[in-house]
Order: C-alpha cells, then sequence, then structure tokens
C-alpha cells in the first residue's frame, strides 16, 4: 500500500490550493452574502483546465486520474463549499455521464466545450415527486419522428438556470419504472425548456440551484444519450463516481472548518490562557483531526479503486457517507469552540456549517448511502 501522492497528484492539490486561495478566499463570504454565481472564478478555473480534470486531451481535458480530482475539489471546498459543488457537479455528473455514456460524435460536439470550460453542464434526475426513489420518475419522452419530445418537472438541480448543456433522465417506457429511464442531452435555450432560481437555500448560496420545467421540448433523436431504457443503470454508475466528489467537498469544507478552529483556539485566551490548553478543547480537535482524516482515507481509497478500473458502489458510498457526517460534525465543534465569535458571519465557520449540510443530503442521502452499502455486504 502506498500512501504517497504522486508527482502530478501533489501538482494538481497544489494548483488548486493556490487558485482557491487567492482567487476564492477573498470573495466567498461576499459571494455567500448576495448568493451571487461565481463567474469569474468559474472562468478562471476554465483557463487552469479544472474543468475538465478527469477527461483525455482530445476531448479538451487535462487527463488526470480520479485521486488528482478528488483533491483539487476538496481545495476549492477548504474555501468555499459553493465553488466545490459546482465543480463536482459539472465534471461528475453532466460531463462524465456524456463521457460514459456518449457516443464519439456526442463527446465531440457537447463533452469537448465542456472540458474546456466553454460551457457549464447540470445533471437533471430528482423531481418533485421522485427524489430517493427514482423509479417514480414521472418527466416523460416520447419519440415523434425524428425529435424526442419531452414534457415534466426537475428540481434542485445544480447549476440549473446558468448551464449550457443539460443532461436529463426522463421515461421513456413507463411500466418498466426505472428499467424504462433513457437519458437525454438538452441544450440551453430549447423552445418549452425554462429554469426558475430556487433561492433562499440554507448553505452552498454561490451555487446556482433550480427547477426545471419542460413543455414539449423537442430535441434531436441523435440526442438520446446511451442505450434507450438503461439511463437509470448509467445514472447508478455516473453516481458511483460523484459521490467521490460529493465525499471530497465535505473532506475540504470540514477540514476548512477544523484549520480556522485550530487557528481560533491557539489565539483566543481566557481565564489568562489560550483556550487550546484546555483539555475539552483539545479533545474536540483530537476528533475532529481523526475523523477528518478517517474521511480522507476512504474518499482516495475510493478515487484510487476507480482510477484502477475497479466497482465502487459500496466504497463511494462509504466515503460519502461518513465524510459528510464527519465535515457536519466538525464544522459544529468548530462553531461551539468559536464560542458566539463563531455564529457571527464575521467568521467562516458559520459559513462551513451551512455548506457542509448539503453534503447529507445531495446525491443520496445518508439514509440511502447506508442502503446502498447494507446491500452491498448482504449481496442484494
Amino acid at each position: 500500500m502506498d500512501f504517497q501522492l504522486t508527482d502530478e497528484q501533489r501538482m494538481a492539490q497544489q494548483l488548486a490550493r493556490e487558485f482557491a486561495a487567492k482567487e476564492v478566499a477573498p470573495y466567498a463570504a461576499q459571494w455567500d452574502e448576495a448568493s451571487e454565481f461565481p463567474w469569474q472564478a468559474i472562468r478562471q478555473l476554465a483557463s487552469l483546465n479544472l474543468l475538465g480534470t478527469i477527461f483525455p486531451t482530445i476531448y479538451g481535458g487535462a487527463a488526470l486520474d480520479y485521486v488528482s480530482y478528488a483533491l483539487v475539489v476538496e481545495e476549492l471546498a477548504r474555501v468555499d463549499g459553493s465553488l466545490g459543488i459546482i465543480v463536482a457537479s459539472h465534471t461528475s455528473l453532466c460531463s462524465n455521464h456524456i463521457y460514459t455514456a456518449g457516443t464519439e460524435e456526442q463527446k465531440n460536439r457537447f463533452l469537448a466545450p465542456l472540458a474546456r470550460g466553454e460551457k457549464l453542464g447540470a445533471w437533471a434526475l430528482t423531481e418533485p415527486n421522485a427524489g430517493s426513489d427514482a423509479s417514480g420518475t414521472q418527466t416523460t419522452a416520447r419519440l415523434d419522428g425524428d425529435e424526442w419530445v419531452l414534457n415534466g418537472a426537475k428540481i434542485f438541480i445544480t447549476q440549473g438556470s446558468v448551464a449550457d448543456i443539460y443532461v436529463i433522465m426522463a421515461s421513456t417506457e413507463k411500466a418498466l419504472r426505472q428499467h424504462g429511464i433513457s437519458a437525454f442531452i438538452v441544450e440551453r435555450g430549447a423552445s418549452g425548456f425554462t429554469a426558475l432560481p430556487m433561492k433562499h437555500k440554507l448553505g452552498v448560496r454561490a451555487s446556482d440551484t433550480a427547477q426545471l420545467t419542460l413543455d414539449n421540448v423537442r430535441i434531436p433523436k441523435d440526442n438520446l444519450l446511451g442505450r434507450l431504457n438503461d439511463g437509470f443503470i448509467d445514472t447508478l454508475k455516473i453516481l458511483d463516481g460523484g459521490r467521490i466528489s460529493i465525499a471530497a467537498m465535505a473532506l475540504g469544507i470540514g477540514r476548512g472548518a477544523y484549520e480556522e478552529a485550530l487557528k481560533y483556539a491557539q489565539q483566543r485566551e481566557q481565564f489568562g490562557q489560550p483556550i487550546a490548553q484546555f483539555q475539552a478543547i483539545q479533545w474536540k480537535l483530537a476528533d475532529m483531526a481523526t475523523e477528518l482524516d478517517a474521511a480522507r482515507l476512504l474518499t482516495l481509497r475510493a478515487a484510487w479503486l476507480k482510477d484502477h478500473g475497479q466497482r465502487v458502489t459500496q466504497e463511494s458510498a462509504m466515503a460519502k457517507l461518513y465524510a459528510s457526517e464527519a465535515a457536519t460534525r466538525a464544522c459544529n465543534q468548530a462553531l461551539q469552540i468559536h464560542g458566539g465569535y463563531g455564529y457571527m458571519k464575521d467568521y467562516p465557520v458559520e459559513r462551513y456549517l451551512r455548506d457542509a449540510k448539503i453534503c447529507e443530503i445531495g446525491e443520496g442521502t445518508s439514509e440511502i448511502q447506508r442502503l446502498i452499502i447494507a446491500r452491498q455486504l448482504l449481496g442484494h
């Protein structure tokens, strides 16, 4: 077992770390307060080829491995969870679905501009009445001549109102339930396709979340992504990789909170000494550091296995489950260490806590992760 990063992985990590410190950290609180989408940072990420980390150079990507990608997401989320989730959803959901299931023509037409960061991607599975139970998908797609006609609604879609290219799941054979779901590529501006931003979120407020409506949206027959009725099967594969990026995002947020708490505890004095000298504070820091290190090992193990072509359903679910809950605990303890100051927006720990919670919900709730893990253990 080798716990050392390669030179290439360290370079990707350092690049993302330096970018986050210089171009993100000074503005993260401002973006959060104003619910402002960080377009400037997105354009800079594109110029650094960090929006196409895992894709081959022939499609405009950086041709890095999944470990490098996880490290990049962690470093971005360390200073801004919103940017972490933007990069994660763009890369491992929308773009990766096209890379995994798309034809060569679809990869050249749609994946390449996504990997180069010229366009943003969104991935739409969740519906108002179909969240954890994707088999309840009510959005439909029917073939009419040389066009697919889509009708329905999606909700809680990251990048929903700002994306250029969407991967949308729809039922093509209702009687087959989840085995009758297909995936489609829809471009921004399609007639009958509208997106309504969802405001007033608890956290990751600088990311865009939207509700989509499809009213007789017509797309070319060739925009079917993958095989007919295999959309749900492909979705499960995409989520296996996507959960690694959410684990990395959670790890970054938790690490950010921990580092702020460690620094604050060494500076804040009470009863004539820094509060870091008190055992109650030391134990909090020790627990935070231990849990985050365990989360890192789970996350990088899942990424390493994916890089080596192994199935990671159980490992990615474990990483996502543990990292997301460990991050929330770390953020909560970091705020407690800050005391009253932690409750104020003058310090970043309250934002970290708000941002962390989405990691226990998005791309499968903690309850669903436990269900996935149990099924793998029991061979179901």
